[in-house]
């Protein structure tokens, strides 16, 4: 056995309608049924999807407003009036300010863009921003990516005197600001077709609007934000994220590709993984620690150098920002261990003076990838005694449902049901903690708390093919709304099992069903090799690719994650490096090792620590019980001398995932393991009877004589003695006459050893495969 990572939940979808999307479409079966479960209901859609060209793109002037803001717009830049760009500091927020820079440049407008500092200011508009920007002249203020909820800051500019449009694409409140323009897909009674761009989404939009086509040289910057804040990949954000990649890979903008280099990417055919793990926390990495203007530079200069120089900082920035990340990580982990252990919290509330609020967020996604609890963390403030953070959440805790219900304590928060934004006064933190491992306790069932994974298809190995390797890549670029496809592998087995990689921590193998192969590779699951056997059956979880090498295609899997769902048994019967074996096994936590024999414990403990020794069961001593829980690896460390034994530990470890069989050479007491037949009892008692006296002396030169082990000749003597055809005296063994015929069949120890011999041989002398089967005989109806 061995346990996946997490839970697999199986995707459910029409396979009547993914039948004929593949017949229309000419489609393999594998992408038409990734179409229906990614909502595709028609083969028209289904080629929409598939091809996602700008042709595709909505009327920009569908979203109410539009039409207001680009007269006024374009009044503004015929009359020379001064505009301000209001955008934020995240990746989204700085590649919308970015993308209204280059737009207006090109209509040829008077204008500036303005970003809040995360630390001072804080996120949306602000009064004294505004008020500035009234003193220094501007008349129009153009929102990118915030505004939505700014009704007090908006009803104040207002009365300065300034208009502001405002564009946004989040949730609007219930009351939404009386701008001169609102433009927001989600906004009440906006009827645009799409309510899930991103904040740069609804900017290409406007410029859309603004320029009587869609910007599509501006598409890369597009891209950038809408990869960067996971909006889902469907409709108009697929459009751009398709067209923005193909624009980023040749991109003419001196800033990307200044950030391309410092990269290391120059030579890469970028991915929305490029965008997600790379480019974006660049970009964000200045909003996070100082302010965003050098990322605005980065991607709105003109000058060479300044994009080096800009590139640089932010790479600088973004290395600052992962030690800072690791650090405060390492911190919250140990605060976790020590003060709030994860068996006793449902939701983890972490907060310290000194934590920087730019990144608390991340710390938040590290604990949730570390203990898999809903989880906060916060930056205090000591001198104003609050304390600012960020949430997480796993599926099935309603982050902005439980903060909503905590709100007696959260003056200040907002969010969404996987993740959340709060301002707190510090003596709240200890109640807000309690609150929410209250509601979580009600909400969340054990299960909820193993990670879950959701899975498309379930595959035989045998549909696996190049084609349809290939036709997944249709299905690129992958994000929210359209992850990854995940495929199930049942009942298969591997071959070539290795390592590989400059530390060994990769897995490369084969899988196999029938006559049916398959490549995979498992990135940082080298440390599975020791924990299966050549025999084991597994249900692997993976994504299919097509790997290249040297001119030859072939398709992959890359493993994300595996399960072994029956017990293994690991054949290392007769290992000359027997206790250096076990030491590797014992080291594990849950394990337990089983001593049949007396003295195998005794020389067993004269070896093995104080530790060591208590996961050790002598089963000669304590053979009753239940089933042993929570056992991960079993060594059956010698052999048993009766069956039951045997039967009545494979009984009470059921449960345990891997046994590992080390009993035999040099085990103690071999010499017991091989019964004598009729022939040596027969040729014993011919001797005796010639020498009716043997002494005590002689016994070494009699085994000799007789060509047997010393321990079988005294093995007989007590048959004979048992059997009343022996008696002992002091210094000899003198035969008697019988009183009657005693069959060996009669004699207990003739039996037991019999029993012991037979069981050794079926346990030392068989192949793996009927080892396990006679395991599995001894458990019955249980199997292993």
């Amino acid at each position: 056995m061995l346990k996946a990572k997490t839970r697999w939940q199986l995707a459910a979808y029409d396979e009547q309608l993914a039948a004929a999307i593949a017949a229309e479409c000419q489609l393999t079966p594998l992408v038409s049924k990734l179409l229906v479960i990614r909502g595709i209901d028609s083969p028209q859609k289904a080629r929409e999807f598939l091809e996602a060209g700008p042709e595709l793109f909505h009327d920009p002037f569908l979203l109410d407003g539009m039409e207001k803001s680009v007269h006024r717009i374009k009044q503004a830049i015929e009359n020379k009036e001064p505009i301000c760009i209001y955008g934020d500091y995240d990746a989204d927020g700085v590649s919308s300010t970015s993308l209204m820079v280059h737009l207006l440049r090109q209509l040829g407008a008077v204008f500036d863009y303005y970003i809040p500092n995360r630390f001072t200011e804080g996120y949306g508009l602000h009064k004294d921003a505004l008020a500035q920007l009234h003193r220094d002249g501007y008349k129009l203020i153009i929102t990118v990516d915030t505004g939505i909820s700014a009704v007090d800051q908006v009803e104040f500019a207002k009365q300065l005197g300034l208009e502001v449009i405002v564009t946004d694409h989040h949730e609007p409140p219930a009351v939404i600001p009386e701008a001169f323009a609102v433009i927001n897909p989600k906004k009440p009674g906006c009827t645009y077709p799409f309510d899930m761009l991103a904040g740069v989404g609804v900017a290409f939009k406007l410029g859309h609007a603004l320029l009587g086509e869609a910007p599509l040289h501006l598409a890369d910057l597009a891209a950038l934000g809408t990869i960067a804040d996971l909006v889902p990949l469907v409709d108009e954000n697929r459009i751009l994220a398709r067209a923005g990649l193909k624009r980023l890979n040749q991109t003419r903008n001196i800033g990307l590709q200044a950030l391309i280099r410092v990269c290391g990417l120059s030579d890469s055919e970028l991915s929305a993984g490029h965008v997600g793990f790379a480019l974006g926390p660049r970009l964000n990495a200045s909003g996070r620690l100082e302010t965003a203007e050098s990322a605005v530079k980065l991607l709105t200069t003109e000058d060479l150098e300044e994009a080096e120089r800009c590139a640089q900082a932010l790479d600088d920035l973004n290395r600052e920002r992962q030690e800072l990340v690791q650090s405060m990580t390492e911190e919250a982990i140990q605060m976790v261990r020590e003060q709030f252990p994860p068996d006793e919290h449902h939701v983890l509330v972490v907060a310290k003076e000194g934590w920087n609020v730019g990144v608390v967020g991340i710390v938040a996604s590290r604990l949730v990838e570390t203990f898999y609890r809903p989880t906060i963390v916060l930056g205090i403030d000591p001198e104003k005694g609050t304390a600012k953070g960020s949430a997480r959440s796993i599926a099935g805790f309603d982050m902005y449902e439980a903060l909503t219900a905590c709100k007696e304590w959260l003056p200040h928060f907002g969010g969404h049901t996987m993740a959340a934004g709060m301002t707190l006064p510090v003596e709240n933190l200890g109640p807000l903690r309690q609150r929410l491992n209250e509601l979580a306790g009600e909400w969340l069932a054990p299960d909820d708390f193993t990670p879950l994974t959701k899975v498309d298809v379930s595959m035989d190995i045998q549909e696996i093919s190049l084609e349809a390797a290939q036709q997944l890549e249709m299905l690129a670029p992958y994000g929210m709304g359209n992850p990854t496809p995940l495929i199930m592998l049942e009942d298969v087995e591997t071959s070539g099992m290795r390592t590989i990689g400059r530390d060994d921590n990769h897995l490369k193998c084969s899988l196999q069903k029938g006559s049916t192969t398959v490549d995979a590779i498992g990135f940082n699951w080298a440390h599975v090799t020791k924990k299966v056997t050549p025999k084991a059956k597994f249900r692997v979880l993976g994504e299919l690719s097509v790997n290249e090498w040297n001119g030859n295609r072939k398709p992959q899997l890359t493993i994300r994650d595996l399960a072994v769902l029956h017990q293994q048994v690991f054949d290392w019967r007769g290992s000359r490096d027997k206790w250096e074996k076990w030491l590797q096994i014992a080291s594990e936590p849950h394990s337990l090792t089983v001593l049949f024999r007396e003295e195998s414990y005794d020389w067993f403990a004269s070896r093995a620590s104080e530790e060591q020794i208590k996961n050790v069961l002598y089963a000669g001593a304590d053979m009753e019980g239940s089933s042993l829980p929570d056992l991960q690896n079993v060594v059956l460390y010698d052999l048993p001398k009766r069956r039951s034994d045997m039967q009545a530990v494979l009984s009470r470890v059921q449960g345990a995932e891997r046994i590992y069989c080390l009993f035999g050479d040099p085990d103690l007491g071999m010499e017991r393991l091989s019964c004598p037949g009729r022939e040596h009892f027969k040729q014993l008692y011919q001797f005796l009877v010639q020498v009716p006296v043997v002494q005590h002396m002689h016994l070494d030169a009699l085994a000799r004589k007789l060509k047997w082990k010393r321990g079988l000749l005294d093995g007989m003597l007590g048959i004979f003695m048992e059997l009343e055809l022996l008696t002992e005296e002091p210094g000899q063994y003198r035969l008697q006459n019988p009183s009657g015929k005693r069959p060996l069949e009669s004699s207990r120890l003739y039996l037991a050893w019999k029993e012991e011999a037979e069981l050794a041989t079926d346990l030392l002398l068989s192949s793996s495969d009927e080892l396990i089967r006679t395991f599995q005989q001894l458990v019955e109806p249980a199997t292993i």
